[in-house]
């Protein structure tokens, strides 16, 4: 088996937009695809977000109510945070355009967003940066590729929705580890989640189905009163 272990969450994003609305949209769209989100609507939240958590792209609005969002990106470079930016805005003049990148922003999306050409975009920043650090991943039969979202089994690709595979991921980079239920809700579905509830049994069912249509071996175990593990 061949594995290398990366940061614990690999594909969160940080939406910084103070128009509610706006926000709460590009948060349903984005969890839909399987990624973890978290909110801010201020410059202030945004950058403490930032201090606390790891994100794996910023989708940041220009005109904050408590600030320029031209100054967090200034102030997110300085301090040699590489965290892929897109900036988001109604702001569509060329000069704009010509500063968010010149401050170190990695792509520009005027308003109103279409939210396919977004989701392309974020998924493209993302593999850009990922492509040097995330693993290709080897367990068994199991190959998973996170930077491209692709898993296979005997070399036959698996056909799983987003959030399949977030959790065949998770499990995958943390190999030989027992993963709790809460863990794997944290994880694909962000702050967002209730802790008693049987959605991750269901997922993994799906997931060990898929998997045996194509190989004979057990790759997701079940530890009595802690979790699941992938070994």
């Amino acid at each position: 088996m061949s594995f290398a272990l990366v940061r614990e969450s690999t594909m969160k994003i940080l939406i910084i937009e103070d128009d509610l609305a706006l926000s709460e949209n590009l948060k349903k769209l984005i969890l839909k695809e399987g990624f973890a989100v978290d909110t801010a609507d201020s410059k202030e939240e945004g950058q403490n977000q930032t201090e606390i958590n790891d994100y794996d792209c910023l989708v940041l609005d220009i005109g904050l109510p408590d600030g320029n969002g031209f100054d967090l990106l200034k102030d997110l470079r300085e301090s040699k945070d590489k965290t892929p930016v897109i900036i988001v805005t109604a702001r569509g003049q060329v000069e704009d355009r010509i500063q968010g990148l010149n401050l170190g922003a990695d792509d520009y999306v005027g308003k109103p967003v279409d939210s396919q050409e977004l989701m392309a975009r974020i998924r493209a920043v993302i593999r850009r940066n990922s492509q040097s650090t995330l693993p290709i991943i080897s367990i068994q039969d199991l190959v998973v590729r996170p930077a491209e979202h692709h898993a296979a089994v005997n070399s036959t690709s698996l056909d799983l929705t987003a959030k399949e595979f977030a959790v065949l991921e998770y499990l995958a980079l943390h190999c030989g580890e027992a993963i709790t239920r809460t863990m794997l809700m944290e994880h694909v579905w962000g702050s967002d989640f209730e802790t008693f509830s049987n959605v991750i049994d269901v997922y993994i069912k799906n997931l060990r189905k898929k998997i045996k249509n194509h190989t004979s071996k057990n790759l997701i175990k079940t530890i009595r009163g802690k979790g699941y593990v992938l070994s």
